[in-house]
């Protein structure tokens, strides 16, 4: 009979003796990674009661029952996008219970990406970067590292490394377009919003946020701060100033978009704005040049046939395009049969043959009008002389001021009349003030001087001999002008000073 000896009661339940044959089972579950050696102590008994005792040891063999295990030791999360090539950025251990070859593993990463796994020391990996990182590109990394063992069949088992890429400043703003252009009507408002440009940053957060300014420069040598501001928030750019076109057509100005990054990044753009014209110049007369005190005038000879050139119209217009297409009219004439004008050109014909019965003196009003919306024109006088004889000149004196002969007129008897008053006024004037200065003046005696100073302005001092006592003392002043009479009683030098209420006549009295 067999039976066992002393044995823990572990053993009791993973193995089984049979009684009679002595073989041994396996009645529970080994594992080689828990106990690879078991030692049973075997009692043979037979019917006489003798024993015997042996010891049964018992080697488990290894199953590639363990799958690795990954295990993640340091790992550097976010990692900048502008690391170097090879820099470490964790650090992996791989661990497999299993024996011998059954624990001999192959790490691997499953997808493409910039990263790889280093042996290190045993059972360790590094992982490391194999190219650059760009986080504008891609941002975020999940790593899938697999690890797989040697065994029959073969285990294995995965770990996902989320990997994310902070934010380095390595892009600078880039506009939307190359270049811009923008058409402003001169005599605009100031602060009116000419355009607007746009810049992009890849970057995140402040690296990637744009502010807007103007370079500095000039125009026509005054700063561009003069003409434009932009809005560094939005890039709408503004006019400071009403432009005028017929100052300057177009100019330049270069706009910089710079970002919040350290150090910052920036890039700039040509911005070219072009004025466009509008019709706010009225035509110029060139010829014949405005009436002054010279007259000029064309003299047409009495045989002039129909269609003779007789004179011409010369003007500009300082706008452009349409706004300064001229087209000429006489708008007054003495005879309105006897001469044209070409309607562009300004040229003054002869409509028909000149007879004996015309006038002499000729004067056409022109108007010179542009072609703009609303249109403005200008007029001017054409003075002509029908004549061959150049002794007939100075008649010309008659037509250039009979038009103004009567106001002349009006003129010289106003001045006139302003004059001979203003001289009868002077007259009556002196001739007062020489009567009056012929007539007896009232003097009195004054016991103290008073100084001049102390006198009002526009009065004079009146010394005199009277009947009044010395005692008492006045002031006299007189105005120079009307020489009327006013008495200030100032101070007395005894008690009987004559009362400031009493008049001096009673005084006197």
């Amino acid at each position: 009979m067999y039976e066992f000896g002393p044995i823990s009661n572990e053993l009791n339940y993973l193995f089984s003796l049979d009684p009679k044959t002595g073989d041994i089972s396996i009645a529970g579950q080994v594992d080689f990674e828990k106990e690879s050696i078991y030692e049973l102590s075997i009692q043979a008994k037979d019917g006489s009661g003798l024993t015997s005792f042996a010891n049964v040891v018992i080697e488990i063999t290894d199953m590639n029952d363990n799958a690795p295990v990954i295990y993640i030791k340091s790992l550097s999360n976010p990692i900048p996008e502008n690391v170097l090539l090879g820099t470490e950025v964790g650090i992996i251990q791989v661990q497999d219970k299993d024996s011998e070859g059954n624990r001999q593993v192959r790490v691997s990463i499953q997808q493409n990406v910039p990263f790889k796994l280093n042996p290190s020391i045993k059972n360790y990996f590094s992982l490391v970067t194999t190219s650059e990182l760009d986080r504008e590109i891609i941002s975020d990394y999940n790593i899938t590292i697999i690890a797989t063992d040697e065994g029959t069949p073969p285990l294995s088992s995965s770990k996902i490394i989320h990997l994310s890429v902070s934010d380095v400043n390595d892009n600078p703003p880039v506009f939307e377009e190359q270049s811009y252009s923008t058409y402003v009507t001169e005599n605009n408002k100031p602060g009116f919003s000419m355009c607007s440009v746009t810049a992009r940053d890849q970057d995140w957060r402040q690296n990637g946020m744009v502010v807007y300014s103007l370079l500095h420069s000039e125009i026509n040598g005054v700063p561009v701060s003069s003409f434009l501001s932009i809005n560094g928030d939005t890039g709408v750019i503004h006019a400071v100033r009403a432009f005028d076109y017929e100052q300057f057509r177009s100019f330049k100005v270069h706009v910089v978009a710079r970002d919040n990054g350290s150090p910052p990044l920036s890039s700039n753009v040509t911005v070219s704005v072009f004025i466009t014209d509008e019709n706010d110049n009225s035509p110029q007369i060139l010829y014949p040049a405005p009436a002054g005190n010279s007259l000029m005038t064309e003299m047409v000879p009495k045989a002039a046939l129909a269609g003779s050139l007789v004179s011409k119209v010369i003007a500009v217009d300082a706008d452009s395009g349409q706004n300064a297409w001229l087209s000429y009219q006489i708008v007054k004439s003495i005879d309105p049969g006897l001469f044209t004008i070409g309607l562009h050109s300004g040229e003054i014909r002869a409509q028909r043959d000149i007879s004996d019965s015309d006038s002499m003196k000729q004067n056409l009003v022109i108007s010179v009008k542009d072609n703009g919306q609303p249109s403005l024109s200008t007029t001017c006088d054409v003075y002509l002389l029908i004549s061959d004889n150049l002794a007939e000149v100075p008649e010309l004196k008659d037509m250039a001021y009979e038009d103004s002969s009567k106001l002349t007129s009006y003129l010289i008897i106003g001045l006139v009349s302003v004059s001979t008053f203003f001289l009868t006024f002077i007259i009556l004037i002196l001739a007062v003030r020489f009567c009056r200065s012929r007539k007896p003046r009232m003097l009195f005696d004054g016991a103290v001087a008073i100084p001049s100073a102390y006198f009002p302005p526009n009065y004079a001092e009146v010394d005199g001999t009277g009947t009044l006592r010395s005692s008492n003392n006045y002031d006299a002043y007189l105005t120079t002008g009307s020489r009327t009479s006013d008495f200030k009683f100032v101070r007395s030098y005894n008690d009987n000073t004559l009362p400031a209420d009493q008049t001096l006549m009673n005084n006197l009295n």
